[in-house]
């Protein structure tokens, strides 16, 4: 059966619309612009035949009957909030195209035996309160009483912002659910990079997700007087952590070679006193780290951060570096996987296996169910931009496989 390629698209376009107007595409989190695009999601899904729902976390969820209620459901969905001019695609796509997905099924009069839950997670992206994947945390017990007293610059308590959202944060201490609540979790994306695009593949199958290793890293040296002080009697602070910026990168490049997927990142710097005529005192940086390779994750960056201690000891400059979060990398369920393949050759689509080097909400439904995920291409692999781009074809393919998989699994799952 054919899904509705041309009604996924126009509800693509209705929901990306709901945008702050001075800053295209944005709908953040917690927002009364996201709770507008919550408000015409749920209407969509009440329109489909969805019974709609808000969990304890304040994850928006729409359930399609089964023809054997006492089985698991099988659970497609991904998010609707976006980062700051974030792009029209990310994370809605796997939304509307799981409600698309059910909503064409119901159309034709085919009932699976599983129920199907569509789930909108709440505040995927990172947020003002200073965690990602809120709602999934939530979902699965990962939100902890710390996390849940985080606060925003307003002074706004996450567990607050939770409940403003219609969920209860009282209840999260426990999960929400448990193994085997779920029978299946599958969730599609656009791919965010270029390996889909450049190797004129419509199709990637998720083989896994990176684990990202983030660290506070503060270089400490000396201010002084630009003009006056001579080269060699300098404790420049932003000149050693350049040189550190560059180890890091090279080494990045090294060894991200054959199937070991590394990339390493300093995207926030600040600078001490950040004057035009003064040499630079301190520098506070923040490094990302992102791999599929546990063993490369944990070591990359500790031999690096040695040999810059080292060289900046001799020149009077400090390098301290603290660890900021520690996540794993997430295998995707070998089911999940031979199930998105079979999907894409019977809808005659070409697919290729790739790692994710983005986190998503599949990373923590991985704890709880058998987990996957599949890429559509995204235009010059453009994302978290205003300029993010996919076709019409592209949408209805990644539909076309995840209703496939989604029939295969309602299938041979108990």
């Amino acid at each position: 059966m054919a899904i509705n390629g041309e009604r996924l698209w126009q509800n693509l376009e209705a929901l990306s619309t709901i945008t702050d107007p001075d800053q295209p595409w944005t709908r953040r989190a917690f927002t009364d612009r996201y709770q507008e695009g919550r408000d015409w999601l749920k209407c969509a899904m009440q329109s489909a035949g969805l019974a709609t729902r808000l969990d304890d976390a304040g994850n928006l969820i729409g359930t399609l009957p089964g023809s054997e209620p006492a089985l698991a459901p099988l659970v497609l969905g991904s998010h609707i909030d976006t980062v700051p001019s974030g792009g029209r695609y990310d994370g809605i796509l796997g939304v509307l195209a799981g409600l698309e997905a059910v909503q064409s099924l119901a159309e034709s009069r085919i009932q699976l035996r599983h129920d199907v839950e569509v789930i909108d997670f709440l505040s995927e992206e990172p947020s003002e309160y200073g965690i990602s994947c809120v709602g999934s945390r939530g979902m699965v017990g990962d939100l902890s009483h710390e996390m849940l007293n985080l606060c925003e610059p307003g002074g706004e308590r996450l567990g607050d912002a939770i409940r403003r959202m219609g969920g209860t944060p009282e209840a999260l201490s426990a999960p929400l659910r448990k193994q085997g609540d779920i029978a299946a979790f599958l969730e599609l994306h656009i791919e965010q990079g270029r390996v889909l695009e450049e190797n004129h593949v419509p199709i990637g199958v998720v083989s896994d997700i990176v684990g990202i290793h983030r660290y506070d890293i503060v270089v400490s040296g000396q201010a002084d007087h630009a003009g006056t002080t001579p080269m060699e009697l300098r404790r420049d602070a932003l000149a050693e952590a350049a040189g550190l910026i560059k180890a890091i990168q090279q080494s990045a490049l090294d060894q991200s070679t054959g199937d070991n997927y590394l990339v390493a990142t300093v995207g926030r710097l600040n600078v001490f006193p950040n004057a035009t005529n003064a040499i630079p005192e301190r520098v506070e940086m923040v490094l990302e780290v992102r791999s599929n390779d546990s063993h490369l994750l944990q070591s990359f960056f500790h031999p690096i951060l040695d040999q810059a201690k080292r060289d900046a000891s001799t020149l009077g400059i400090e390098i301290v570096a603290t660890p900021l979060s520690e996540g794993l990398p997430t295998p995707c369920a070998e089911l999940i996987q031979s199930k998105v393949w079979e999907a894409a050759q019977t809808t005659g689509l070409k697919a290729m296996s790739l790692t994710s080097g983005a986190g998503h909400d599949a990373v923590y439904m991985a704890k709880i169910a058998p987990t996957g995920m599949l890429f559509v291409p995204c235009h010059e692999g453009r994302s978290h931009c205003p300029e993010e781009s996919i076709t019409p074809q592209q949408a209805t393919n990644g539909c076309q496989v995840i209703q496939e998989a989604l029939k295969s699994l309602d299938n041979d799952l108990g």
